[in-house]
């Protein structure tokens, strides 16, 4: 008996021995160039300049830049679909769960839609890196959460996280007194959007932090021109040697009530010629052109756009146009558009939810030449390597009868 119960104990302690080594430890340190933790209990990290940012997020150039990338994000067509692997005789109630996501996802709270959420965490990822979308559950099976949008300059993270989805990563400060100046969040309650993520700083790096610098140069350069080039002041004067005052004040008088402003041509009697008297050339050099130019392209940089989208179309013709369309929208659209999916599967429905099953994808990211992804699925329809229902899901339509695919099938032979 004695000896039965030691071997239980052994038992028990290798079991609990293999499960602690099952939990991975992490040996190397997060963050380590960060010296001072800020002084909420969460040792929680404050995200700088967020009110500049928005200042210049709202001039027209750099406004113009967001718009086109946060614009064409929010009017992609998109799906909910099962993850690559999975097969829906393998998922129970597929079709009633993949309805209740893009009912929640279409009406996400009782004030917005998709697109207006959409376009306010894109808004902020784009200024500085920190879109977040707050994440609740409802615990209704036809409407499984709500989604709000949350000011992501509020957001404050905890770099000591230990990694578990129930554990505490954020903190958002509201500027209330006492207790309800701060508001806790779980790692399953948030999603945070970081574009440019590094090593050395829990927070993401916005396109239009990388460009603060030139939109500040470009902003001082615009309205010195603008000074100039609204200047009253007429950059010339008229010099009439041996005059008395009497016909100094004569001359006046009559160039103002007679001359200026009517487009007459002034006749003038005097013993000697004028001469007139040039203060600035007053060309377009002097409005530093050239350099606000070159402001624009370390701008158009910074985002990843051709400049034709920013209004530079001087060196664009149509043989261009269209390469440089199509490679803002591989090099700066498709980046983001995937970052914000992978961030609603990973986080909305496998954190929050647990169906990691399902997979948010935006249909048109592949090919934006319609055709071209027409003619593409065409020809993989008929060589076989996919089936009818597989490209009516690729284009973000219900599967079809087993009977109707058999047809179709047919008739494409």
């Amino acid at each position: 008996m004695k000896n039965s119960v030691q071997k239980l104990w052994r038992r028990k302690e290798v079991s609990v021995a293999a499960a602690e080594a099952r939990v991975a430890q992490r040996k190397t340190l997060a963050l380590p160039s960060i010296l001072t933790p800020y002084r909420m209990p969460s040792n929680a990290l404050p995200k700088p300049t967020p009110v500049n940012l928005r200042r210049f997020a709202e001039t027209p150039l750099v406004r113009r830049a967001i718009n086109v990338l946060k614009d064409r994000i929010a009017s992609l067509d998109w799906q909910i679909r099962l993850k690559r692997g999975f097969s829906i005789a393998d998922v129970a109630d597929v079709q009633e769960r993949m309805q209740a996501l893009r009912q929640a996802l279409e009406e996400p709270n009782p004030a917005d839609s998709f697109r207006t959420l959409i376009e306010q965490a894109l808004e902020d990822a784009l200024v500085g890196g920190f879109g977040a979308i707050e994440m609740e559950l409802t615990g209704d099976p036809q409407k499984p959460f709500d989604l709000w949008a949350v000011d992501g300059a509020t957001i404050q993270i905890d770099p000591k996280w230990d990694g578990k989805a129930d554990s505490i990563r954020y903190a958002q400060t509201t500027g209330m007194p006492g207790a309800t100046g701060q508001v806790l969040l779980r790692d399953d309650q948030l999603i945070y959007m970081r574009m440019n993520p590094r090593s050395h700083t829990p927070f993401g790096l916005g396109p239009l932090e990388v460009a603060f610098e030139t939109v500040n140069t470009f902003l001082a350069a615009h309205r010195f021109a603008g000074n100039l080039a609204s200047n009253a002041v007429a950059q010339y004067a008229l010099w009439l040697n041996e005059t008395t005052p009497m016909e100094h004040e004569r001359l006046i008088r009559w160039w103002q009530d007679e001359i200026e402003g009517t487009g007459r041509v002034p006749i003038l009697s005097t013993e000697q010629k004028p001469e007139v008297l040039r203060f600035a050339s007053g060309t377009d050099a002097d409005l530093r052109l050239n350099w606000q130019e070159f402001l624009i392209r370390m701008i158009a940089n910074a985002f990843s756009l051709p400049l034709m989208l920013l209004g530079l179309e001087r060196e664009v013709n149509r043989s261009t146009a269209a390469e440089q369309a199509d490679e803002a929208f591989r090099s700066a659209v498709v980046p983001l558009a995937k970052l914000l999916a992978e961030h609603l599967t990973r986080d909305l429905f496998a954190k929050k939810l647990g169906w990691r099953e399902f997979e948010f994808v935006f249909n048109e990211l592949d090919a934006p030449d319609e055709l071209t992804e027409l003619q593409i699925q065409t020809q993989l329809l008929a060589a076989g390597v996919l089936t009818v229902n597989e490209v009516r899901s690729m284009r973000g339509l219900a599967p079809l009868a087993l009977a109707q695919t058999t047809e179709i099938a047919g008739e494409g032979r």
